[in-house]
């Protein structure tokens, strides 16, 4: 296949040389002057590995856009802005996958709902995500993802053009509920780095069962499936996320928990943001998204919002119904 990976940050790097490696034509599209792709222009490599020869590396979005299968790994704030310019340098309908995960944290609408806003065609949209680490893939540690998109056709085509012995893909039709899981799963991260920072990561098996209960309740009232929050978008993505030293999220909590600076990205404080607005547009109670959102953007102390987690109203473990 010819495919063009626009991205050239750590996972987008990774995935240009995955694909590669497997046969197909690849460019690896960066903007000019950009920090990562100017160090791969110099060098081919970043700092967890080095391109293969089969990459082709270029700054021409047009030449780029040009492939039959175009995968963007970007920031998801960044998304809107940027699908507006791949939008007016398409000369045809492309199969669009998003390698990324994210709200946008003005309006909480996923990854191919803003893409749609944009004047693209659902059909030709998928995402790809699921548990994995670079650090983990380049040292040939195997692991399951997930290729979600609401054309059944399209999921089951590059499920096989691009599984490998390396990572094993299942495909899933509930594209809201898949990146909604994806995307949330960041958010708990933070949680689990709170935990963590507190020296109170006994309590990480209980964040766990409820996290998943509250994003599904929320994928429910949204209109998608509330059991694929229990599968790799989310559940499935909670020891790369809650647990490895790798994982962003987790660790701006830990940081954050200990009251010390974190300066690396971690996309899940825009999302609390986002999943905030969610619970008031469709009411659903939400208490560890309103715990993180007090914390993150009110200042609010950590260990009394915790504290009020556990002094909540007893309840029943499961009710759908509400």
């Amino acid at each position: 296949m010819n495919i063009s990976v626009l991205g050239c940050g750590r996972w987008g790097s990774f995935i240009a040389n995955y694909l590669a490696q497997k046969g197909n034509n690849v460019y690896l599209w960066g903007r000019s002057g950009g920090r990562s792709y100017e160090s791969l222009l110099k060098t081919r490599s970043n700092d967890y590995m080095q391109l293969c020869d089969e990459v082709n590396l270029t700054c021409d979005l047009p030449k780029a856009l040009e492939s039959e299968v175009i995968i963007i790994s970007i920031l998801t704030k960044e998304l809107d802005g940027f699908l507006k310019e791949v939008k007016s340098n398409l000369k045809e309908d492309k199969t669009i996958v998003f390698c990324m995960k994210g709200i946008d944290p003005n309006t909480s609408e996923t990854l191919t709902q803003i893409a749609v806003r944009n004047g693209f065609d659902e059909n030709n949209l998928a995402v790809w995500v699921g548990p994995g680490h670079v650090q983990n893939f380049i040292s040939g540690i195997p692991s399951c993802m997930i290729i979600s998109s609401p054309n059944m056709d399209l999921a089951k085509k590059l499920q096989s053009e691009f599984s490998s012995e390396l990572i094993r893909f299942y495909i899933n039709s509930d594209i809201l509920g898949v990146q909604i899981g994806s995307a949330s799963k960041n958010v708990v991260g933070i949680m689990s780095g709170l935990l963590d920072g507190l020296g109170w990561q006994g309590v990480k098996g209980a964040l766990m069962a409820r996290a998943t209960y509250e994003y599904a309740r929320l994928v429910d009232k949204m209109g998608g499936k509330g059991q694929t929050i229990y599968g790799l978008s989310h559940l499935g993505d909670y020891e790369a996320t809650l647990f490895s030293p790798f994982s962003h999220n987790r660790m701006f909590g830990e940081c954050l928990a200990k009251g010390e600076d974190y300066n690396l990205s971690a996309e899940g404080v825009f999302n609390v943001k986002g999943f905030y607005a969610l619970a008031q547009k469709y009411n659903v109670d939400m208490p560890l998204t309103d715990a993180l959102y007090k914390i993150i953007f009110e200042n609010a102390d950590i260990k009394e919002q915790i504290g009020k987690l556990f002094s909540r109203e007893q309840k029943q473990e499961f009710c759908w119904e509400n």
